[in-house]
């Protein structure tokens, strides 16, 4: 599946692994640095979605997307994300992707974009059903030309797949795209509950550690490996 991911929000936080666990799907773990295992919420513009090389999916191919994701490993070393849950407006994509296991949710979502030269992006959703229906976010940077290239930014960033599970079977899903455009951001405001409706509350209660914007990248999803 081809995608290209557009105006991205990076905010983070650090977490102890050992609350984070349970989630790991079998066969990997939490992916740690500086000690700490982290939880990522992330805004971005999904653009020209679809099956193969150049044939995006009409309506369903570009929508808003916010999620929640947890950093893993595994004993290949292959170093990948968790996803708790993903807000989406097509719900079409929920029907499809629930049975399977992966968490896309029903929301409103708006994304923010203000006029050129001022660098303002944001996003806001609620969630419209169960679970967790009305658990919500808003969220919003300046965003900057600093490029950012330390190991704690490569670490959030550089995930070239998606750890799964297919029943009780543990399940890879490569994904490949160039190296992130990342830049630094200054956080305006961020008044989230989409966290705790993950399952970690409290951790949004602070300032993110770590707040970056990247314009976004084309990237490829390649074949589900058991």
């Amino acid at each position: 599946m081809d995608q290209i991911w557009g105006d991205l929000l990076f905010l983070h936080w650090r977490v102890d692994p050992a609350s984070v666990e349970r989630w790991m799907p079998p066969g990997a773990r939490p992916d740690v640095h500086d000690g700490s295992t982290w939880v990522g919420l992330i805004g971005f513009e999904m653009r020209r979605a679809g099956f193969g090389s150049g044939h995006p999916l009409p309506y369903l191919g570009d929508f808003a997307e916010i999620n929640v994701r947890l950093y893993s490993t595994d004993d290949q070393g292959r170093r990948g994300v968790v996803f708790r849950s993903l807000e989406t407006e097509r719900l079409a994509l929920v029907a499809a992707t629930n049975p399977v296991g992966v968490n896309y949710r029903w929301a409103r979502i708006r994304m923010e974009r203000s006029a050129e030269g001022t660098g303002r992006i944001g996003y806001t959703s609620r969630r419209r059903t169960p679970p967790g229906v009305g658990a919500a976010t808003d969220f919003a940077v300046r965003t900057t030309e600093e490029v950012v290239r330390d190991p704690l930014s490569v670490f959030l960033t550089a995930r070239f797949g998606m750890h799964h599970r297919l029943g009780r079977r543990p399940l890879w899903v490569p994904n490949t795209h160039e190296p992130w455009p990342l830049r630094r951001a200054e956080l305006l405001h961020c008044r989230d509950g989409l966290v705790a409706a993950a399952g970690l509350p409290g951790v949004t209660d602070d300032p993110p550690e770590s707040v970056l914007w990247s314009p976004g990248v084309r990237t490829q999803f390649g074949r589900p490996r058991l």
